[in-house]
């Protein structure tokens, strides 16, 4: 089992930048896929990245593809999503996930889920 925190949301102008951090409280993630997706009131929460246990692959939602990159540092028990370039569209409450297995961008397939953290991006 692992539980997870995110951190680094804000406000921020359209074309900025912003990193956000999921650490592990408790629990490792090296043996874990991890993700990030977002939400806005009245949506489905969305895919956004996802990377494997070793870091090497990821995958992105065609929105964010460019603008956005997946990391990880398993020494730190940490996972980061670096946004930059962004659009007042990707104002959401960004969640990171985990789960065995291999990367999916199906909500339904992820394990454990942090608090969120509010992403707003003003025009």
């Amino acid at each position: 089992q692992v539980q997870l925190e995110e951190s680094g949301g804000g406000l921020v102008q359209a074309g900025g930048s912003l990193r956000l951090s999921c650490a592990a409280s408790v629990g490792a993630i090296r043996t874990y896929v991890l993700a990030w997706f977002r939400q806005v009131p009245g949506k489905d929460r969305e895919f956004v990245a996802a990377i494997d246990w070793t870091g090497g692959g990821a995958d992105y939602a065609d929105s964010v593809k460019g603008r956005f990159t997946i990391s990880r540092d398993n020494d730190k028990n940490t996972m980061y999503l670096k946004m930059k370039s962004l659009k007042p569209e990707d104002t959401a409450v960004y969640y990171c996930t985990a789960k065995r297995g291999y990367i999916s961008s199906n909500r339904d397939d992820w394990s454990y889920w942090g608090q969120g953290t509010q992403v707003t991006v003003s025009s």
